[in-house]
């Protein structure tokens, strides 16, 4: 691989990143998530499923969230790419699409997260809720952009 041939793989990594992140905290936070959604997402709790509730419950949430997510990142990612020099191949747009749509609807069922810190020795931080912090949703956004990196990395060397 030449100089150039690398160059322009970082500058894809990079700009992809951004283009990525970008649309993830407005898909996130703005345009692709309703209340419904963003209430009922998660899979219910151990206790609420000994208490009689599915434990399928909440897939549809999750699976309309992570469709109107995607939908504002394809947007998001069809106008970058119409705009700027971004060297995308169908199979890494392919790839990097698979790898966020699974990811996200996985870390959204929230017991993945909570699952990860209370195995990596941090319960406590699971269950902080208080003076303008919460543990999961902080964890949930550093595995999303996880994700969203390892996207990126597929936009520039596919």
């Amino acid at each position: 691989m030449s100089a150039l041939d690398e160059l322009t793989t970082l500058a894809t990594f990079a700009a992809s990143w951004a283009v990525l992140w970008v649309g993830h905290n407005l898909a996130d936070h703005v345009t692709g998530q309703t209340d419904w959604q963003a209430e009922n997402k998660g899979a219910p709790t151990p206790e609420k499923v000994a208490a009689g509730a599915d434990p399928r419950s909440g897939w549809a949430a999750d699976l309309a969230h992570v469709g109107l997510y995607h939908l504002t990142l394809l947007v998001l990612g069809f106008l970058a790419w119409l705009t700027l020099p971004l060297h995308w191949s169908v199979p890494g747009a392919a790839a990097a699409l698979a790898l966020s749509v699974g990811t996200h609807a996985l870390l959204d069922r929230r017991w993945p997260v909570r699952w990860l810190l209370e195995h990596t020795g941090s319960p406590l931080f699971a269950a902080l809720n208080s003076g303008g912090l919460n543990g999961m949703y902080a964890a949930d956004q550093a595995l999303h952009g996880l994700a969203l990196g390892v996207s990126a990395a597929l936009l520039a060397i596919l």
